[in-house]
């Protein structure tokens, strides 16, 4: 398995949390490409961490879905499939609407100022085609409706869910398809000044309904067969 050239990243506190967001991370980035075997002992080299807090944070992104194992044979970058990522969209777009009606009555025009900004870094992004600031700048902007909202509950489900999509709004915001968001956006910032709860919240399901074609477009289908450890498969048991 090729690994992140720097190392030691994860420090001694917090170390699952540390090395959940290093691993999962290097899977949305594409540094970790879809079904690459994970190593163990590749992983504690890179993070500079026990074999405990790695384990720890496999099982967890296996339960978000980044990651895939079959005991005694491999652990590897869940491959990407439609099934997941239309689970994830669902999830994730309902937590989004369900921010932004609960914040309304909270948001502030510093807040609405907040995304503004966000949407105007978010286009830039866009026209020079640094998807990795494309997709900073749409958490910014949908963030603040989250901070808003004030619901832990809704965090913690998009903690778990978003990187699932963030590997598909890669391919969105690297292509036209992710320019329309732009005005959406705008749409969504004047709805909410106008206190408009229905309509924002609409606004909103149509922003996060725009990965539904790309999903049907680019994505295989889910019931691919799994790698079967063979020779150069590096399986490991865990």
């Amino acid at each position: 398995m090729p690994v992140p050239q720097s190392r030691g990243l994860v420090s001694r506190s917090l170390l699952r949390d540390n090395a959940y967001r290093a691993i999962r991370d290097a899977i949305v980035d594409g540094t970790l490409a879809p079904g690459e075997r994970l190593n163990d002992g590749d992983l504690v080299e890179w993070l500079g961490v026990s074999r405990t807090p790695v384990r720890e944070a496999l099982a967890r992104l296996e339960q978000a879905g980044l990651v895939r194992t079959k005991p005694g044979r491999y652990t590897m970058v869940s491959p990407l499939d439609v099934r997941a990522a239309r689970a994830a969209q669902s999830v994730t777009a309902a937590m989004h609407e369900l921010a932004v009606r609960e914040a309304m009555p909270n948001l502030s025009a510093a807040e609405l100022d907040a995304m503004r900004d966000a949407n105007a870094r978010f286009a830039d992004a866009l026209r020079r085609n640094d998807v990795d600031a494309a997709i900073d700048t749409d958490d910014a902007f949908h963030g603040v409706a989250v901070t808003a909202c004030a619901n832990p509950a809704v965090r913690t489900v998009l903690e778990q869910f978003t990187p699932v999509l963030r590997r598909v709004e890669r391919l969105r915001f690297s292509s036209l398809s992710g320019r329309g968001s732009v005005a959406q956006h705008e749409r969504i910032i004047a709805l909410c000044e106008t206190g408009d709860v229905e309509g924002a919240v609409a606004a909103t399901r149509t922003n996060w309904q725009t990965l539904l074609p790309l999903l049907d477009t680019v994505l295989p289908d889910a019931d691919a067969d799994e790698p079967d450890g063979g020779p150069g498969g590096d399986a490991f048991p865990r």
